[in-house]
C-alpha cells in the first residue's frame, strides 16, 4: 500500500512541502531499497478528494477529471503532469465560467479556452471532459513532447501571454497525480500504464532522470564523512553527465584551489586539493537545485542557459577535490546552495521517480 507523507522544511525562512511515495520495500543484494511498483490506481472521478496544498477538494476533484481523461485516451503519464499543471495557472482548478472584464477575452473552463479561436462551443469547453480531451488531443500531436520541460509544452497547446508561467506548478501537479494514482508519476514518462517505475536512465513522468549511471560509492552526509553534502557517483571517466531535470543553469564555473591559490580544473585533482573542481548548479521548478561536480573539462552549458531534462552538461572526470574520475551528485531545497539546503540525493531522486540506481 502506498502512503503520503507530508514533510515540510525549513531553510532561510522558506517552507517547501515535499510529497514522499513510501511502499512495501524490500533490499537487493546492495542493500539498496526497491520500492514495490509506481502507481495502482485507476481514478474515480465519483470519489471523495482530500485537499492538497492550497487546492479544495472540488479543485482536486476537476483534476482528477483531468487525469481519469488521460488515462481513457491512453495518454503517457507525462501528460498528466502537463495538464494538470496547465489547469492549475489557467483556472486553479476552477471550472470557470464567463467572468466579464475580469475574464481573458472569452475565455472558459479549466483552461481558459477560448470558443472564438476554435476550441469548441461555451458548453463544451467548460465541460471538464471535453476541455481535458482537447488540451490532450493538441498535447500529443508535439513532436517529443513528453521530453519538453513543463512550461514549453504547455506554451505549445495553450499559447498563452505568460509561456514561462506553468513551471512553478510542476511540483504540486506531480503531488497530485501521484496522491491520485498511488505514485503514477514515477513511472517512465513516456508510458500509459501505471505500474512499472522508470529505470536508470529514464525520464520519469515527474519530469525527473538520473544523472549518470553508475554504483553509489560514497553516501550523503555519512559518520565517516558529515559534511558530504552529496553522493558520489562511480562512472567511468568521459562518462556523460545530463541534467536530472528541466531548469536554469545558474553556476558554471571552475572551482579548485591548492593551499589558498588557485589551483587548474584542467588536470586531475586530489583530496588536497579544495572545491568542486568544474562544476554546475541548475535551479528547477519548485526552487529546487542539483549540483554537478568534478566534470573532466569546462561544462558545456553556461550560466543563464535553459536546459532540458536529459540534456548533455559535460563529462566526468577528477577535477577539484577528487581521488579518481565520478560524479559528486547534490540536491538542495529552497533554492538553497548551503549546505543547510542539502537533502540526501538517493531519497530525494526515489521521490521524483528516477533512482540512482
Amino acid at each position: 500500500m502506498w502512503t503520503l507523507t507530508i514533510l515540510s522544511v525549513c531553510c532561510l525562512g522558506a517552507v517547501v512541502s515535499i510529497v514522499q511515495l513510501l511502499s512495501d520495500q524490500s533490499n537487493d543484494e546492495d542493500g539498496n531499497a526497491i520500492a514495490a511498483g509506481c502507481g495502482t490506481t485507476s481514478v474515480d472521478v465519483n470519489g471523495e478528494f482530500p485537499e492538497i496544498g492550497p487546492y479544495s477538494s472540488e479543485q482536486v476533484g476537476n483534476a482528477a477529471i483531468i487525469i481519469a481523461v488521460g488515462q481513457d485516451l491512453e495518454v503517457p503519464v507525462r501528460g498528466w503532469v502537463i495538464a494538470v499543471a496547465t489547469a492549475m495557472q489557467e483556472s486553479r482548478l476552477t471550472n470557470l465560467g464567463h467572468l466579464g472584464d475580469q475574464n481573458d477575452h472569452d475565455s472558459l473552463g479549466l483552461f481558459q479556452q477560448r470558443p472564438s479561436s476554435g476550441w469548441g462551443t461555451p458548453d463544451q469547453v467548460t465541460d471538464p471532459v471535453y476541455a481535458s480531451t482537447k488540451f490532450y488531443e493538441k498535447l500529443v500531436k508535439i513532436d517529443g513532447w513528453e521530453s519538453l520541460p513543463l512550461t514549453v509544452a504547455a506554451q505549445r497547446v495553450q499559447i498563452s501571454a505568460f509561456p514561462n508561467a506553468y513551471a512553478k506548478h510542476e511540483p504540486i501537479a506531480t503531488e497530485i497525480v501521484n496522491t491520485l494514482t498511488g505514485g503514477g508519476a514515477s513511472v517512465s514518462a513516456v508510458s500509459t500504464q501505471l505500474g512499472t517505475c522508470a529505470q536508470p536512465g529514464e525520464l520519469s513522468a515527474a519530469g525527473w532522470m538520473a544523472p549518470v549511471e553508475g554504483p553509489i560509492n560514497s553516501g550523503f552526509q555519512t559518520p565517516e564523512r558529515p559534511t558530504h553534502n552529496g553522493v558520489d557517483i562511480g562512472a567511468p571517466r568521459g562518462a556523460t553527465i545530463v541534467a536530472a531535470s528541466s531548469g536554469t543553469v545558474i553556476t558554471s564555473e571552475c572551482n579548485a584551489s591548492l593551499y589558498g591559490e588557485p589551483y587548474s580544473c584542467d588536470v586531475d585533482g586530489s583530496p588536497e586539493v579544495a572545491g568542486c573542481g568544474w562544476y554546475v548548479n541548475i535551479l528547477h521548478a519548485g526552487d529546487y537545485l542539483t549540483r554537478y561536480c568534478h566534470m573532466g573539462s569546462a561544462p558545456l552549458v553556461k550560466e543563464g542557459d535553459v536546459v532540458q531534462a536529459g540534456q548533455i552538461l559535460g563529462y566526468v572526470g577528477s577535477s577539484g577535490r577528487s581521488s579518481g574520475p565520478h560524479l559528486h551528485f547534490e540536491t538542495h531545497l529552497n533554492a538553497d546552495r548551503s549546505a543547510a539546503g542539502a537533502v540526501d540525493p538517493i531519497a530525494f531522486m526515489n521521490q521524483m521517480g528516477a533512482p540512482l540506481k
